[in-house]
């Protein structure tokens, strides 16, 4: 089939790659030239895709990357994998609705369109579908099929890929969702129907809501239990020798990436306009994880004051800069926040992360350092925020005069580490 992929980031990228490697000849279309420019070039910004990967499907014509809207003519299948952000606490649909407005132009009887962006409930049938029939003259359903079918990327994970990691599909009625199924089958192992849109779109929100509520109640208890004198990742360690009913997630700094700042949040946005009710345990839940940076910065003036240093006029590192080990993915990284929080409290911030080459934000308040045993020797305090495994944790302990663990990778390393 002829393949659209609208959006060639985190999402779009893998599946754009995956479809050309199965068969399909496949536009990548993108907004950002230079984006398109690397990746016609089979030079990857996306660490799950290597060029080795990449430059073949170049090179033998089955992926075109491309910022021209004439290249989505005569598609047979277009996926719409662009970002759904937040605006003040409400969902950001715009990117969707250009995606789809891109597609109906060069929409055709017989074609199919499948949305992958996270949203709410209601989001395919409700806005997708009414815009690709006004900018087509098609009917969704007898003309043309669409359907839902959540992505679940999950970067640097070596296990998980793509590939073997289940698809929830659906479609908006049976033959959507045969089309919508026949076209994943050829793209990864094992595909997961459900009855309606709906369904698919809440189960996505259900997966990433899951993951933050538990992620709050540990960092909540790892608060208290410092406060009260425990061990928490002691703790952790004896609760999940449990065989059954009892499923291990670890306190940190606080959440990042698109999926738990932001997607629980469609779902509480959702319940309460369409119920006038609130999601009660998402809201705990963004109060806790939104408030874990600040609870870094409290940890990290309480050991600075007990090795007689003020946070006002200290040199802090922090180590580790993307929101999860192993990727360069900084998006709605803690780290941020940490250094904004430490640069108005007069420390002079320093970042340092072997994997995250360029800052999101050209505003963030820190230097980028190398890490060397000669900075971390300069500096006050090193956070560790995020535990790349290439790091060097040996000369970090030798060195550091002070670090703060928030991953609990330094355990037992010596007097001058404290654990979060």
């Amino acid at each position: 089939m002829r393949v659209v992929v609208t959006g060639q980031g985190y999402v779009g990228l893998p599946r754009a790659v995956r479809a050309a490697e199965a068969g399909h000849r496949v536009i990548g279309y993108d907004i950002d030239p230079i984006r398109v420019g690397r990746l016609a070039r089979g030079d990857s910004y996306v660490e799950d895709i290597p060029a080795g990967r990449l430059l073949p499907i170049v090179e033998n014509g089955s992926y075109l990357p491309t910022t021209d809207l004439a290249d989505l003519a005569a598609f047979d299948l277009g996926v719409i994998t662009v970002p759904t952000p937040l605006r003040d606490g409400i969902p950001d649909l715009s990117y969707i609705e250009a995606a789809g407005g891109m597609l109906a132009a060069h929409l055709r009887p017989g074609s199919t369109v499948v949305l992958e962006s996270t949203t709410y409930p209601g989001t395919t049938e409700e806005l997708l579908a009414p815009l690709l029939e006004k900018g087509s003259g098609l009917t969704a359903g007898r003309d043309f099929h669409l359907g839902y079918s959540p992505e679940r990327i999950d970067p640097g994970n070596p296990v998980w890929r793509l590939q073997n990691t289940p698809k929830i599909v659906s479609g908006i009625d049976r033959d959507s969702l045969h089309a919508v199924d026949s076209f994943y089958r050829t793209l990864v192992e094992h595909t997961v129907p459900t009855p309606t849109c709906k369904e698919a779109e809440l189960a996505k929100l259900l997966e990433n809501t899951f993951r933050h509520v538990n992620i709050a109640l540990v960092n909540e208890l790892a608060i208290f239990a410092h406060e009260l004198g425990i061990d928490i990742w002691e703790t952790l360690d004896a609760a999940a020798t449990k065989p059954f009913g009892f499923m291990r997630f670890d306190p940190g700094p606080g959440v990042g990436g698109h999926c738990l700042p932001i997607d629980p949040s469609f779902l509480s946005w959702r319940v309460e306009r369409a119920l006038g009710q609130s999601a009660r345990f998402v809201e705990l839940a963004n109060d806790v994880n939104s408030h874990m940076p600040d609870y870094v910065v409290r940890r990290l003036t309480e050991g600075l004051n007990q090795r007689r240093r003020p946070v006002n006029g200290s040199r802090v590192l922090l180590l580790g800069l993307a929101y999860k080990a192993n990727t360069a993915d900084a998006r709605e990284a803690p780290a941020t926040r940490i250094a904004e929080l430490l640069h108005g409290l007069g420390a002079e911030v320093r970042g340092a992360d072997p994997h995250v080459a360029e800052d999101i934000r050209t505003d963030t308040p820190w230097t980028r350092v190398d890490t060397t045993a000669h900075e971390f020797a300069e500096s006050d305090a090193v956070v560790l925020l995020t535990d790349h495994a290439e790091m060097d944790y040996a000369t970090l302990i030798q060195h550091a005069p002070y670090v703060l663990d928030c991953r609990n990778r330094l355990s037992g390393a010596g007097e001058n580490v404290d654990a979060l």
